[in-house]
């Protein structure tokens, strides 16, 4: 009796055996339906994840009246970084107010899973046009936002604009079409959510920043400090938020949009 029941005891390990090699696979991972819904959902929240984007606030302290090549190869030369314009209500420079929009800009555009570079975070720098672009393409940055206030000798001229690489131009040609979809996406959202006037966006072939630069890049130029109205708005906390949100919203839309 002894020995059929360690017969039975070795004849049901076997059957285990056999029973498990044929049904029992290799572990694969397959994410659950609640992983699944933490995945898209971050996707939702953050749509810019895996993008990395570049701010330049435009100037700086001091300007730099040297001159710099224009273009790769070229023999005309350009102020490195000019001084900029100033509120002609606030007494705000240019530089400072670009900085302002920036800092705010990082924040809500690195809440969207961006990851997001800075060209200066104070005004005690010394970066020329042309550096500034190069910064860009060590980076490989999928877009530049240059931060800019415009100014007129008509103080009654108002509203946004946003210029983009010329599509004509042998130094911007292999990035225009992604800058100018870029500009009108940005420019859209910004006059959406300002309500201010919409001067359109323009291709530019003399602009330092876009002549050297390898990656998409515009230049928002949010408003005009040689405006009064225009001038205490930009300096407005408030209407700096507005700015801030239409630029992530376009933003958003151009990368939703390959």
């Amino acid at each position: 009796m002894r020995r059929y029941f360690v017969w039975l005891a070795f004849a049901m390990i076997a059957l285990f055996a056999v029973v498990s090699g044929a049904y029992l696979k290799p572990f694969e991972y397959v994410p659950d339906k609640l992983e699944e819904k933490v995945i898209q959902q971050k996707k939702l929240l953050e749509p810019l994840q895996g993008k990395k984007i570049l701010i330049d606030s435009g100037h700086q302290g001091r300007g730099n009246l040297q001159k710099e090549p224009i273009a790769p190869g070229s023999a005309v030369m350009k102020t490195k970084v000019s001084h900029g314009t100033t509120g002609v209500a606030t007494g705000v420079p240019e530089y400072v107010f670009t900085l302002d929009l920036g800092l705010k800009l990082r924040k809500s555009l690195a809440d969207m899973g961006a990851e997001v570079f800075m060209i200066r975070e104070d005004h005690n720098v010394d970066i020329s046009n042309r550096e500034r672009a190069i910064i860009g393409n060590e980076l490989g940055v999928d877009l530049v936002i240059k931060l800019h206030a415009d100014g007129a000798e008509d103080e009654k001229i108002r509203g946004i604009s946003i210029l983009y690489p010329s599509m004509d131009n042998e130094h911007t040609e292999k990035i225009a079409s992604e800058s100018r979809k870029a500009a009108a996406y940005i420019l859209e959202g910004m006059v959406r959510n300002t309500k201010a006037i919409n001067r359109g966006s323009k291709e530019r072939n003399d602009i330092t920043g876009f002549n050297w630069s390898e990656v998409p890049v515009i230049l928002i130029e949010a408003g005009y400090m040689s405006n009064p109205q225009d001038d205490l708005l930009l300096n407005d906390p408030i209407y700096q938020e507005l700015l801030v949100k239409g630029i992530v919203e376009g933003t958003r839309e151009y990368f939703l949009h390959p």
